[in-house]
């Protein structure tokens, strides 16, 4: 769960003519679920500060009714998802009667799905909406306001395509922008496109005005969000129009790392791969879900692709990118799983030496074709089929993360991703390939020449560790056998500019070439978020 307070507070209006209204209070946005989610929470934030609230102090406390608006956008893909949320909303019940005026919103995956049944168990929620109608949260709080009853809003298709939505974004140098919404496939075991409808392509033009956009305000990294890109442009009649756009970006100045999420196997096509490898900003790194090494399990699944041509197409993208980091989704404990199916799933994770990998316990989600079919299996054997499952992944993992040790990495420094910074007097950041990098700063080193986040640090790997890197070679000798910047340098950016004037991102109110000033682990649209393996 992530707690979005990313502006800070407008002072109050003045009474002089011209003054900005007066805030109409503070809000709180909190998101539970995959990267979608937390893209669309930044459209929720921009939404209301576009209509005049304000991001709530740090320090302010919902449960004492310290927050006048408190929104939740939620995931219904996790089997504790309703249970989180509930237990959450019984908390706020206290701030609500400490503070009547204090109003709470449900939206996204478990709204759409659970709809009435939110203010039937939570009566104190003012406003339920769905994913197709974010653009409606403002009018829902007004209108609940007004009537003084709870206002429940679903609609069943998409009201406006999210982009061209007021955007306040969490990142002055890294962006997220959707190029789909929406997902075609019908595989068992996943609610989302019954959540989140049909596939909706975005043109071209509009896509690549917001990336200029967010560019020209500084970010230097863009991930292009769907819930499966490579079928981009099966809409409007171009299947080819992922690759293209791949190449487009690449003849974007001032953009200097693409990445993209998430890929299907079945689609997949050696064009995209040429793509990434001939568009020097296209970075070395693909999610590509496996999501089960066993072919009967994969046609249980509905997932069109079968481990032959998932590992044929891993060898063609090391091929063209020997130095790519691939990670992947794994499910254990499918319905009809045997242990002869876990087997292959663990051949084909041994031949895949995947980068990392989130991996899933399989559980029931009511409304999917999964739910209802035989062999259900017991908690004990999913549980032990994980273990042996992270086990592996943890030590291939480790072993790809040696094989670094006296490499050079590029790192993109961050905010927020080394939960230990503070005690290890290291700074994070990402490598061209997504992996973790945690690094030393030389001795001495100034406040002013200290990498800020969206800057960009050369180091060398010192020490691999299981799940991430240590660059220490700025803490060696001048001389100690690192070839010039290989030992430490640093490279500062338009995006730590854009950081250190204290621009969260930017507020994109049009992204279709309108106008508008300008992420830790592998990325998974429709899984949870859970720490990769």
């Amino acid at each position: 769960m992530s707690f979005s307070s990313l502006a800070p507070h407008p002072a109050p209006d003045s009474p002089i003519d011209g003054a900005a209204p007066r805030p109409r209070g503070t809000y709180q946005v909190r998101t539970f679920g995959c990267q979608m989610n937390v893209h669309d929470s930044e459209r929720l934030t921009g939404m209301l500060e576009d209509s005049g609230y304000v991001a709530a102090p740090a320090e302010s406390d919902a449960r004492r009714g310290e927050v006048d608006v408190i929104v939740f956008n939620t995931c219904a893909v996790r089997e504790n998802a309703a249970k989180k949320l509930y237990g959450t909303l019984g908390s706020l019940r206290p701030g609500k009667d400490a503070n009547p005026g204090m109003q709470i919103a449900v939206g996204g995956c478990l709204a759409q799905k659970d709809r009435d049944t939110i203010v039937e168990r939570a009566p104190w929620v003012d406003v339920v909406f769905g994913t197709h109608n974010l653009g409606s949260l403002p009018v829902l709080l007004d209108r609940s306001r007004h009537n003084a009853e709870a206002q429940v809003e679903i609609l069943e298709s998409l009201e406006v395509f999210p982009s061209t939505l007021p955007t306040r974004r969490d990142s002055a140098y890294a962006a997220w922008v959707s190029i789909s919404v929406g997902c075609n496939n019908t595989c068992t075991f996943c609610i989302v496109p019954s959540l989140r409808g049909k596939e909706k392509d975005r043109r071209p033009g509009e896509v690549l005005a917001e990336v200029r956009d967010v560019v020209d305000s500084g970010a230097l990294e863009v991930t292009l969000l769907g819930q499966n890109v490579n079928s981009y442009g099966v809409e409007f009649g171009d299947r080819g129009a992922f690759a293209k756009l791949l190449r487009a970006c690449g003849e974007i100045d001032g953009l200097e790392r693409v990445r993209f999420t998430s890929p299907h196997p079945a689609m997949f096509t050696d064009d995209v791969i040429d793509a990434m490898a001939e568009t020097p900003n296209v970075m070395p790194q693909l999610h590509m879900p496996l999501q089960s090494g066993s072919d009967d399990v994969l046609r249980r699944m509905k997932r069109s692709y079968r481990s032959r041509k998932f590992l044929g197409i891993l060898d063609r993208v090391r091929e063209r990118i020997p130095e790519a980091a691939i990670t992947t989704d794994i499910i254990v404990g499918f319905p009809g799983e045997t242990e002869d199916d876990f087997q292959r799933t663990l051949e084909v994770v041994e031949a895949s030496r995947f980068a990392s990998a989130f991996t899933f316990q399989y559980s029931i989600r009511p409304g999917t074709p999964a739910a209802t079919m035989e062999g259900q299996l017991p908690k004990e054997i999913v549980q032990e089929r994980f273990e042996r499952l992270t086990a592996l992944q943890d030590r291939i993992t480790h072993e790809e993360n040696l094989a670094l040790e006296g490499r050079a990495v590029e790192i993109l420094v961050a905010e927020g991703e080394g939960t230990r910074d503070a005690r290890t007097d290291r700074l994070s950041g990402r490598a061209r390939d997504h992996r973790l990098v945690h690094f030393s700063l030389p001795e001495g080193i100034t406040g002013t020449e200290r990498p800020r986040p969206g800057d960009l640090v050369t180091a060398t790997v010192t020490h691999a560790a299981p799940h991430y890197l240590i660059a220490d070679s700025a803490l060696e000798p001048a001389g100690a056998g690192r070839p010039g910047g290989e030992r430490f340098s640093v490279r500062r950016t338009r995006s730590g500019d854009a950081w250190e004037a204290g621009e969260p991102g930017p507020d994109v109110g049009g992204s279709c070439g309108t106008g508008g000033a300008g992420t830790g682990g592998p990325i998974t649209l429709g899984m949870p978020g859970l720490r990769p393996r």
